[in-house]
């Protein structure tokens, strides 16, 4: 391979010394009841991975009431500040550069979580998924649906832990409004059938997002946030894709020209869509005509692909998820042409150190 776009640096709103990203990944690793980030376990987890352009954490709830799986880190309390201080200056002194992912899942959750109460979400439209609670495994249910009062108050919950997130060191914040969390609640029809300000329209249904948008730039420059989205999921997390879906990101995307940000972060569709009426099969060379800023493209890609999309100019950016769980040295590997590692997916959400910090960089 004569080029590799992918260790290439990259200068445009965030500034990054080659265009690979560890993606966001859940990994279930603060199993404490603070649900703090430790330096032992994910200071070195994040620490080992810091050859990359960009470090994007595992989605960090931004309230108590934004939890919906078992032993996730948060970034709402004064422990959880502190927590993500230890695995910042980690990240900081290896050179890397490194993004908190704010997290509410909304519905997919269980009252387990609430002490008996229901999650929340767009409409009072049960998901049929499943939540991984403290007892394994359980059946999601019908959730509350979210007040005016509701709304206010979480739009201030992610604007108080984007300042939380300054203030542990980060260097950006990434809005996990993407695969069939909360915001995606709002944005498709399966699961919002409000009749307010916050469904209907496309306009609406895309309100709240806005409204968090707003919110965190008042506490951190735009250019330090990030968005990811999944327009094309379906059959997945509770949502579908109708006539509207894609439209509906269509017009989210566009507006985001008219902000500074870090970077728009887009999946590829997890499932096969190819006979899914109304879905897009490639996100990448469908939204990139739309879209002035930073792209980011994630889902599948391996070191040829990844270097295809951004010669192809369909992308900015690559994320890696499950590469990077299994290889802390991934620029290291795509530099020299090293084989890469297998990943044991038997603690992709276990505890300890086991499948979380013990995969050797090649040259070890």
């Amino acid at each position: 391979m004569n080029t590799q776009h992918l260790l290439t640096p990259y200068h445009k709103n965030i500034t990054l010394k080659n265009r690979v990203v560890m993606a966001p990944m859940t990994r279930s690793r603060a199993d404490n009841k603070a649900k703090v980030p430790t330096n032992d376990l994910h200071g070195l987890y994040y620490e080992q991975r810091a050859s990359a352009g960009l470090i994007i954490t595992e989605g960090s709830q931004v309230s108590k009431e934004a939890v919906g799986y078992i032993n996730t880190p948060g970034i709402h309390s004064e422990a959880q500040v502190e927590g993500w201080k230890s695995v910042t200056k980690r990240v900081h002194d290896k050179g890397g550069k490194i993004f908190i992912q704010l997290w509410h899942v909304g519905r997919i959750s269980h009252p387990d979580f609430h002490d008996g109460e229901l999650p929340v979400s767009a409409s009072a439209i049960n998901p049929k998924a499943q939540s991984y609670t403290p007892s394994g495994f359980k059946e999601t249910v019908t959730p509350k649906e979210m007040t005016i009062e509701d709304i206010k108050r979480t739009v201030k919950d992610f604007q108080q832990a984007a300042a939380n997130a300054v203030e542990a060191g980060f260097d950006g914040v990434e809005i996990h409004s993407s695969n069939g969390y909360l915001f995606q609640q709002f944005f498709n029809n399966c699961s919002n059938q409000r009749t307010d300000d916050y469904g209907g329209s496309i306009e609406n249904k895309t309100r709240f997002f806005f409204e968090v948008l707003e919110a965190l730039k008042e506490v951190i420059p735009q250019e330090k946030i990030g968005v990811r989205f999944n327009p094309s999921a379906h059959g997945l997390f509770g949502i579908t894709v109708d006539e509207e879906t894609i439209p509906t990101f269509e017009y989210i995307i566009k507006k985001l020209n008219d902000y500074n940000l870090a970077y728009v972060h887009l999946s590829e569709p997890f499932t096969d869509v190819s006979d899914v009426p109304f879905a897009v099969t490639d996100i990448a060379k469908h939204f990139r005509p739309l879209y002035n800023g930073t792209l980011m493209i994630n889902a599948g890609f391996d070191q040829n692909k990844g270097n295809k999309i951004i010669a192809d100019g369909d992308a900015d950016l690559v994320a890696y998820g499950k590469l990077y769980i299994s290889n802390p040295d991934l620029v290291e590997r795509f530099e020299q042409g090293l084989e890469l590692s297998e990943w044991d997916e038997d603690t992709f959400y276990t505890t300890g150190e086991k499948g979380y910090t013990d995969y050797p960089a090649a040259s070890k």
